[in-house]
């Protein structure tokens, strides 16, 4: 039997990849070489860096990414300062902070 090879790409709006359709067996062996939990989609590195070095799941991802606070502040559209207090809290103000972690997805585009 002959496996697919082909890769798909859906871009959204503005013309930028989104997802990626691949082969499942492909799936797997990604999932395998980059350490991810297939149940949750969290790297093991992020998961790690929150229990291991008692960061913020923000933080995590953020120093995960290789972004800067700078940047990430950027994309959501508040200042430096304050995304480095929201970062640090460890309880999340319910509203505010949904709607903070919300902006933060959108612009990491999940």
């Amino acid at each position: 039997m002959t496996e697919l090879t082909n890769i798909q790409f859906i871009n959204n709006e503005q013309g930028q990849p989104q997802f990626v359709v691949l082969p499942y067996n492909q799936y797997l062996e990604l999932s395998k070489s980059k350490t991810i939990d297939i149940e949750s989609g969290v790297p093991s590195e992020v998961v790690n860096m929150v229990f291991d070095n008692n960061y913020s799941p923000a933080q995590a991802w953020r120093e995960y990414l290789n972004l800067s606070q700078v940047e990430v502040a950027n994309r959501i559209g508040i200042s430096q300062p304050a995304y480095s207090q929201y970062e640090k809290s460890q309880k999340l103000k319910k509203q505010r902070g949904l709607k903070l972690l919300k902006r933060y997805m959108l612009s990491l585009n999940f």
